[in-house]
């Protein structure tokens, strides 16, 4: 390291329940990082990666966001799978150390703040393409929502619940569970005596393989019924038996499946460099991870400049050519990606692409205050 390179700091989550994925996110780091470097790295100057490990636990994020910030220095901050492990990151990194922080992972929208970019999809570019496509191909009516209980599942189930009713549909169940909670037996009846056609998942691991076991042994599968759960990718594929998951549709940014050549390209890359590691996939940030790394890196070139307000303004309309699922933009004011995106099933332990969507907007709010970084708002 030199004195003139650039701090960029990274929070996976590399134990815990959510490893499986946080240590693809940090290969991913790693291995971008390393491209960077060796084209010559950024504005002349090295990038020095500084990897810490989340946990799964949102107290040991937010310490790694405060060491990040105070004692590494770093320039930037990338990181975090939960929404409530974003909100962990925020506090020390952006509302204390007010430092660029870029979130990687498909969530629920509606974070907004002048110093937070978000990379991966949101409910617009998710459930309301997905829900009414579904509805029309399967002709199913009747959603229940199983669900853990943190911001995320609590505010996408308020769009799922939105876009059912104004497609003709209706909840007809919605249950909120502890993280760590393992016995879903009683959901399952109900999901049972409901009529329920489709499951709308927002049960997350640890508790998500157990919950998905007992609803394959009820069934719910075998009497016709739909999965839906918008964050499942070829990891999550690779931790369940298939007959467990056999036809579940998810809505994301990237599946392996994808067939541009850069997409196939990369995926070939990460392989080779990862043959025995995680897997690289969408819903598990590392498409939003890379997307966001390149999208900083464009915008640090666009400014000719590593100040951090000259990066956000250039952030703020980055745009990059080339990525997994196609090429990407901010768009203006909103600090949310235009992407395309994709429907995927899957159909005997791998997911196949039954609708290329195209293109679409995030459609989050503006951030209030862009051209004032000395100003914040607190998540929802």
């Amino acid at each position: 390291m030199t004195e003139s390179s650039i701090k960029v700091g990274v929070i996976a989550e590399q134990t815990g329940p959510l490893s499986f994925m946080g240590i693809a996110n940090a290969n991913v780091a790693k291995m971008v990082i390393n491209d960077i470097n060796a084209g010559g790295g950024l504005l002349g100057r090295r990038l020095d990666l500084y990897l810490e490990d989340g946990a799964t636990i949102d107290s040991v994020a937010e310490a790694k966001a405060t060491k990040l910030v105070q004692y590494d220095k770093v320039d930037v901050i990338f990181g975090g799978i939960y929404s409530s492990t974003r909100q962990a990151i925020k506090g020390p990194a952006v509302v204390k150390g007010r430092k660029l922080y870029i979130y990687p992972e498909q969530y629920e929208g509606q974070e907004s703040d002048p110093l937070i970019f978000c990379t991966g999809p949101v409910p617009a570019q998710q459930v309301d393409p997905l829900i009414p496509w579904l509805m029309q191909q399967t002709g199913a009516k009747k959603f229940y929502l199983p669900s853990a209980d943190y911001i995320w599942p609590r505010v996408l189930n308020q769009k799922v619940r939105q876009v059912v009713t104004a497609n003709g549909g209706a909840i007809v169940g919605e249950e909120y569970f502890p993280l760590d909670h393992m016995d879903y037996a009683g959901t399952v009846e109900k999901i049972a005596s409901s009529g329920a056609e489709v499951v709308f998942n927002t049960i997350v691991p640890p508790g998500l393989l157990p919950f998905l076991e007992q609803l394959y042994n009820s069934g719910f599968s075998a009497r016709g019924g739909r999965i839906v759960c918008t964050y499942f990718d070829e990891n999550l594929l690779s931790l369940v038996p298939a007959a467990h998951v056999e036809g579940l549709y998810s809505c994301l940014d990237y599946y392996q499946s994808v067939s541009d050549p850069f997409s196939q390209k990369l995926l070939g890359r990460y392989n080779k460099l990862y043959p025995d590691n995680a897997q690289f996939t969408g819903g598990s940030a590392c498409s939003g991870l890379y997307r966001g790394l390149m999208l900083w890196a464009a915008a640090v070139k666009e400014a000719g400049s590593f100040r951090q307000d000259d990066v956000i303004k250039a952030l703020d309309h980055a745009k990059i050519a080339e990525g997994p699922g196609g090429p990407a933009e901010m768009v203006p004011g909103q600090h949310h990606v235009r992407m395309n995106m994709y429907i995927g099933q899957a159909s005997n332990g791998a997911f196949r692409i039954v609708k290329s969507l195209g293109v679409i907007d995030p459609n989050e709010a503006k951030v209030p205050g862009v051209a004032d970084t000395g100003r914040t708002r607190a998540a929802v």
